[in-house]
């Protein structure tokens, strides 16, 4: 008589044909992920980065972020940020950021609360903050009373789906560094920017003087995978240090490392986040073929990585959201009308783009009778 236990299959908890323009942090992760996570699963390795897929993953972000880089692979972008801005800055100077930056908005006091650290924030529209807004800010921080500036964290590309040029980042280092301030680029979407761009990934940070960068993965078709790239370990020398201390130091590096690791081989990245920009230009130009045959929708925003802005009538917009996920960005953008948002994603088909512009088209007759 045989002694086997069936192993009963694994519930499936939510629909896997769901599909949606709400943040790309929905989507699920890529095949050649899950493979190296498979991959990486056999026998024992060492812990704490210790291993062999750190290592190559290393390698692999030299190739990208230049020569003389270190990598600290963390569990969130949020902790990537709080590890890569603690080790731009002493504890008691304050970081310039955007008035529409993640840090400030979105990542509920972390840098403040786990790294003691104030935020600054500058206008910045269109999410593009003005290398001219640099020098007041930090003069003014020299008042004793006040928390002197030591970094500069930017977003690219930004919250507002935009992207900082090469020109436009470089005028920034170079002003923020002739301030003694060390420069931080948020880089959730970096492969986004970097693909708008024609750049490789250090083309739109660390090759143009930016000190640190926190390149996310989770976005571009990983399942939890972020890293802090130093451009110059020596100038940094206590951020491991700083990684542990922040909770973000993984005792099983290999998993995080694997999924990184996989997006930097034959391009993946660029593949994915190619895939994302071109359907949200897709769906941007749906967007303006609908205004221009008379409906009352308009694009708000530059569309310029995978995120796409608009105003739509309030009353659109609720109908809309019960067929489609999305978010309302700015509930109040005009009397009777709402900003929404809508975010492609690595997994995003050309049929979700249709469906959406169909429901959309629906919803505007709808209101227009």
């Amino acid at each position: 008589m045989s002694s086997a236990v069936s192993t009963p299959a694994p519930a499936v908890l939510h629909d896997p044909g769901a599909r949606g323009f709400a943040s790309d942090n929905a989507s699920g992760a890529h095949p050649d992920v899950l493979a190296a996570l498979v991959a990486a699963n056999g026998g024992h390795v060492a812990s704490y980065g210790g291993d062999p897929w750190t290592a190559a993953l290393e390698e692999r972000l030299r190739e990208q972020f230049g020569a003389d880089v270190a990598a600290l692979p963390c569990l969130t972008g949020t902790g990537a940020n709080v590890v890569a801005l603690q080790a731009l800055t002493q504890r008691w100077e304050s970081v310039l950021c955007s008035d529409q930056a993640h840090v400030l908005h979105d990542e509920g006091g972390a840098l403040e609360h786990v790294g003691g650290t104030k935020l600054v924030p500058l206008a910045a529209p269109d999410g593009l903050v003005d290398p001219g807004s640099l020098q007041p800010a930090v003069e003014a921080s020299r008042h004793p009373m006040r928390a002197p500036v030591g970094a500069l964290t930017l977003t690219q590309s930004t919250e507002l789906g935009t992207t900082y040029s090469r020109e436009h980042l470089a005028d920034l280092v170079r002003v923020a560094h002739g301030l003694g301030l060390r420069v931080h680029v948020d880089g959730a979407r970096l492969a986004n920017a970097a693909v708008a761009l024609g750049e490789d990934l250090g083309g739109a940070s660390t090759r143009l003087g930016v000190d640190a960068v926190s390149f996310g993965g989770t976005k571009n078709g990983a399942a939890l995978a972020e890293v802090v790239v130093l451009r110059d370990a020596a100038a940094a020398p206590g951020a491991a240090r700083l990684r542990k201390q922040s909770l973000q130091l993984v005792s099983k590096a290999r998993f995080v490392s694997a999924q990184l690791l996989a997006l930097l081989t034959d391009d993946l990245w660029r593949r994915l986040a190619a895939r994302a920009n071109g359907v949200a230009a897709d769906l941007a130009a749906g967007v303006e073929a609908l205004a221009r045959a008379g409906h009352p929708v308009a694009l708000t925003r530059p569309v310029q990585a995978n995120a796409v802005f608009a105003q739509l009538p309030a009353d659109v917009a609720a109908r809309l959201q019960r067929r489609v996920p999305f978010h309302v960005w700015d509930p109040a953008r005009a009397a009777g009308a709402v900003e929404v948002r809508w975010v492609a994603s690595w997994d995003t088909a050309d049929g979700d783009v249709a469906h959406l512009l169909a429901a959309l088209r629906e919803e505007l007759g709808a209101g227009r009778g």
